[in-house]
Parts: structure tokens; C-alpha cells; sequence
């Protein structure tokens, strides 16, 4: 069963944390394999700034409607900014009005999921699968094809045009 049917027979059954331990394996999407990279906090701290070490490694928020990335419309890759990992093509990228940069799909393997409940209703968090810098929550209010929404902290990414 792929994912998109998945969603359709799940959306009025299953409940939502349910819906969350089914999918959140905490493991990358299928794909290719991708080498994990290991830093400690100091090493972090020395090539992020204070903002980008908030949202990555401590699983902060940026402000939303605050980052340049929301209005990026060239062809290219977005990737993560801590270890340049490419995560969404541009071609994913869409405007969902909540003031981060979204995108309907991720390239597979790339990021890595897991239940957050920080806000006691369970979320989606995803991550870089090779830093496993936090990058945002994935919901599913997006368009078609995957009807995902991968809601990005922009100054987690940086912009390869291309």
C-alpha cells in the first residue's frame, strides 16, 4: 500500500496518534543509504549560528514569515545548512500560507521522522537523516500528489540554485 492510500483509508479511521506510531519508525524513507555524521554540541555551536543551533540541535522555531527561503521560486535544491544534505527539490516547494517553506514531498531517504509531544497533541518532527538536525513537522494538509505538508524552519536550509 503506498502512502497516499494509506492516508485516504486512514483520514476518518485511525486516530491520530495512531496514525503517528504507524508511520513514525524513526528511520529514513526508503532510498539510499545515507552515511550518519556525528559532531558534539561544541562542534555544532562553532559552525551554526546561535538561531540555526536553536532549531537544529535543540528543536527550536523560527519566527513565522521571517525567512527569505518562504518566497524562493528558482530551480534548484534546498538543503540542510549544517551538512548540506539535499532535502526537497524545488519543484516540491509550495506556498501554504503558514509563513515557513513548505514542500509536498521530501527526497526519499533524506529525512528521518518521529513522534513529537511537546504541545501534548502529537506531531510529526522531521530530520536530517546524515546530522539529524531538527528542520520542522510534516502534517498532512498538504497538496496532491502525497497530500503532505513538510513545514521547514528556513534557516534551517540553505538554497543551491541550480
Amino acid at each position: 500500500m503506498n502512502r497516499r492510500t494509506f492516508f485516504k483509508l486512514a483520514a476518518g479511521s485511525v486516530s491520530a496518534l495512531a496514525l503517528s506510531r504507524f508511520i513514525l519508525t524513526g528511520r529514513a524513507m526508503a532510498g539510499e543509504r545515507i552515511e550518519r555524521l556525528v559532531r558534539g554540541n561544541t562542534e555544532w555551536k562553532k559552525r551554526l549560528t546561535p538561531e540555526q543551533y536553536d532549531i537544529l540541535r535543540e528543536e527550536g522555531t523560527e519566527r513565522a514569515f521571517t525567512s527569505p527561503l518562504n518566497h524562493e521560486k528558482r530551480s534548484g535544491l534546498f538543503a540542510c545548512v549544517a551538512c548540506g544534505l539535499p532535502l526537497f527539490p524545488s519543484r516540491f516547494k509550495y506556498d501554504s500560507g503558514t509563513g515557513w517553506p513548505s514542500f509536498y514531498d521530501v527526497l526519499p531517504g533524506h529525512v528521518e521522522t518521529r513522534t513529537d509531544l511537546k504541545l501534548s497533541l502529537p506531531r510529526t518532527e522531521f530530520h536530517c537523516a546524515r546530522c539529524g538536525g531538527h528542520h520542522g513537522h510534516v502534517f498532512d494538509d498538504g497538496p496532491r500528489p502525497t497530500g503532505l505538508r513538510y513545514c521547514s524552519n528556513g534557516l534551517a536550509l540553505k538554497f543551491v540554485p541550480g
